[in-house]
């Protein structure tokens, strides 16, 4: 029982990173370019998940975890970090690579601002609840840099594939939030969330992989370019 997590985290990369190296998607090519965006965006999003866990928002059973930790972290929530977001870049290349899935600009635009609204709303009539606030609000406003300051062009291609991601996300994070076990492997305080729940997944947790993947897909796209592009 004590490798739960870590098995989860290890099959949900294996196959993606073992068709990395097809001919025909060469995922393999850009690796150099995702690790650089993987170790920038980690650092920030395990600085959060160490401060959260310190506060009581999450914890991890004892019970699914192998007991090594790095600060107060299973090594295996360490490893979610790089592996998850490993495994969705791979599906958004293979789905760009052939697919054209670009939205018209207008049709980007009236998306964002809809969608960060509704978050930003959400989050300050929950301020007082951690993980809600944080990731509606935070998840917000990265969306409107992305799309009005960065003014990248890959968010419609990003969420038309969303949902393709979202299949493995609901399996993992249904494993992890406990379903088909006796207890979670990731237990969340309610009083941090809205307590709105798909099947064992807390909504937030939708949420905070949107910012967590288009974070990690930016830097990626952004060292794909040559340097002087990197210059905002």
């Amino acid at each position: 029982m004590q490798y739960t997590y870590l098995m989860v985290v290890f099959f949900s990369v294996l196959i993606p990173f073992i068709f990395s190296f097809h001919p025909k998607l060469n995922f393999h090519k850009h690796f150099n370019a995702f690790f650089k965006a993987n170790l920038l965006t980690a650092f920030v999003f395990i600085i959060w998940d160490v401060y959260f866990t310190h506060l009581g928002v999450w914890g991890f059973s004892p019970k699914y975890t192998t007991g090594i930790t790095i600060i107060n972290l299973p090594i295996e929530e360490v490893l979610f970090f790089v592996f998850i977001p490993f495994a969705s870049l791979f599906t958004l290349h293979c789905f760009s690579t052939f697919y054209n899935l670009v939205w018209s600009n207008k049709i980007e635009v009236t998306f964002i601002i809809i969608l960060s609204f509704i978050l930003f709303i959400v989050g300050v009539f929950n301020i007082e609840k951690a993980y809600t606030a944080s990731t509606f609000l935070s998840t917000s406003v990265f969306l409107l840099l992305l799309k009005f300051y960065f003014k990248v062009t890959w968010i419609g291609e990003f969420f038309s594939i969303f949902p393709v991601i979202l299949i493995p996300f609901f399996i993992v994070n249904g494993i992890l939030t406990g379903t088909g076990l006796e207890s979670p492997v990731v237990w969340y305080n309610n009083q941090e969330n809205l307590e709105i729940r798909i099947l064992t997944i807390p909504v937030e947790d939708v949420f905070y992989g949107i910012f967590l993947l288009s974070l990690n897909y930016f830097l990626y796209n952004r060292f794909k370019l040559p340097i002087k592009h990197l210059i905002v």
